[in-house]
């Protein structure tokens, strides 16, 4: 390539789940407004549905590639996503992604990028990338608080996490050590060539900020023997969407901090008794609510069926029950909406905080339990407690969204996230600054210039000779 003043080439490279890839997507943006070209790759089927969601204006500073994943008879090409795919078939996925990498290294001979950003969870990534004289860097689209207690449990077992507000009851205990087997399990699947020497990745990317994190990004460093670099929020632009027309109009009609969304993330299906629980519990809190339930796909399960009998009509127009999808940011910022029960996914977790709305937690799996003692710590929410075998009460979800939306808990809680909001927002703009210089350090390109535009953001240009 001739000399131009260009910024760098990213390669960014996210697991297969919507989770993953929204936050790297908005951090394409997020490099693309400082002068990095991104190239994003993932399955056609993911790519399908987030091009929708990249605005015009990025339309040549972030170029789609398509990952092809081998044809196997169980896992069809609608199936190469996370999002509505059995469980049974997710190993299935993580051995075609691997029968892949072909595909992914012609990719990158073809795109000869500067730098490779890929998952955390792709741990053979560093080593594919350097195979091809392409310098790495992982990206965690979770927590330090997860992280940091994951990395506690596995190198310093039997002694306590040094963090008093993150104490998990039994019930707690027994699910994240159930993701821990999993993730060992994963691990240990690895090929040896896929190992890459501690030295050779020194630095982690974190959807985070020290505003929400710092502590424990800390304790993580300090574990791992890595540099942890906050990005920020990645709190994803809008896009408009046809189908939000009529949500918002009904929450258009209902009274200030009124109502919550429920929302259990993209991954999740709650199960039958849980469906039960939830209804009741928003039945008897006497508050507005739109609920979003999902169901794996091919189950054919109808809404109506799966609800008590009678539920819809009990509540009338007090709620709104949708299936599959709802436009949860153009929700979240709603002024009608005062609180939001969430299975505390760190993405929407985050969300909330960036929309000031009160948490109301409902941890489900995974790392969600640490999250929610986040968010108590932070004063942002308030959970949802069960009972001694881990098992929601009706009474109990009634209890905590009355306070939210109606008590003056709510009021106290409702100011404790504005402050967390604006006190992340102004932290954000000098992770990512870092971050830009970070990335031109480790392809060598430290002799670029950083230039500040007029709005306060560092852009970067690189000489190529």
């Amino acid at each position: 390539m001739g000399s131009e003043n260009l910024g760098l080439k990213v390669f960014m490279f996210p697991w297969l789940a919507y989770g993953h890839i929204s936050p790297f997507l908005e951090l394409a943006k997020r490099l693309s407004d400082r002068n990095i070209h991104t190239y994003f790759c993932s399955t056609p089927v993911n790519l399908n549905f987030f091009k929708t969601k990249i605005p015009e204006k990025y339309s040549n500073s972030i170029q789609l590639v398509e990952l092809h994943l081998p044809s196997l008879p169980e896992l069809p090409p609608h199936y190469h996503t996370t999002n509505g795919l059995p469980l049974h078939l997710q190993p299935t996925l993580r051995k075609a992604l691997k029968l892949a990498r072909p595909n992914l290294s012609n990719s990158l001979k073809t795109m000869e990028p500067d730098l490779l950003i890929h998952d955390v969870t792709y741990q053979w990534a560093a080593a594919f990338s350097l195979s091809h004289d392409i310098p790495a860097i992982s990206f965690c689209t979770g927590g330090a608080t997860m992280v940091s207690y994951f990395c506690h449990v596995s190198m310093k077992p039997g002694t306590e996490y040094p963090f008093e507000a993150i104490r998990l009851s039994d019930f707690e205990q027994q699910m994240l050590y159930s993701t821990m087997i999993s993730y060992r399990k994963e691990a240990a699947e690895e090929d040896p060539g896929d190992k890459v020497p501690p030295e050779a990745c020194k630095t982690m990317l974190m959807k985070s900020s020290r505003e929400i994190e710092g502590k424990y990004m800390d304790y993580l460093s300090e574990m791992i023997n890595r540099e942890i670099m906050p990005v920020g929020a990645l709190f994803p632009y809008p896009v408009s969407h046809n189908e939000e027309n009529e949500l918002l109009e009904w929450l258009g009609k209902k009274k200030e901090f009124s109502s919550v969304l429920v929302s259990f993330g993209s991954e999740y299906y709650l199960k039958k008794e849980e469906i039960e629980e939830i209804a009741y519990g928003l039945e008897l809190s006497n508050v507005n609510f739109i609920w979003v339930i999902r169901f794996p796909a091919g189950e054919n399960i109808r809404v109506e069926e799966a609800l008590p009998e009678g539920f819809l009509k009990r509540i009338g127009e007090r709620g709104r029950v949708v299936e599959g999808w709802a436009p949860q940011t153009q929700i979240l910022g709603h002024s009608s909406i005062g609180g939001f029960v969430s299975h505390c996914g760190w993405g929407s977790m985050m969300e909330s905080i960036e929309f000031g709305v009160p948490i109301i937690a409902m941890p489900m799996h995974l790392d969600q339990p640490l999250n929610a003692k986040l968010v108590v710590e932070l004063g942002v929410g308030v959970e949802v407690v069960r009972d001694e075998k881990g098992r929601l009460q009706r009474e109990e979800i009634a209890k905590v969204i009355k306070d939210i939306v109606i008590g003056t808990i709510g009021e106290n809680v409702r100011r404790k996230v504005g402050e967390q909001r604006e006190n992340t927002r102004l932290r954000s703009q000098e992770e990512l600054d870092g971050v830009v210089r970070k990335l031109a350090q480790l392809c060598g390109k430290s002799t670029g210039k950083l230039l500040q535009t007029d709005d306060g953001r560092t852009c970067l240009t690189v000489d190529y000779n």
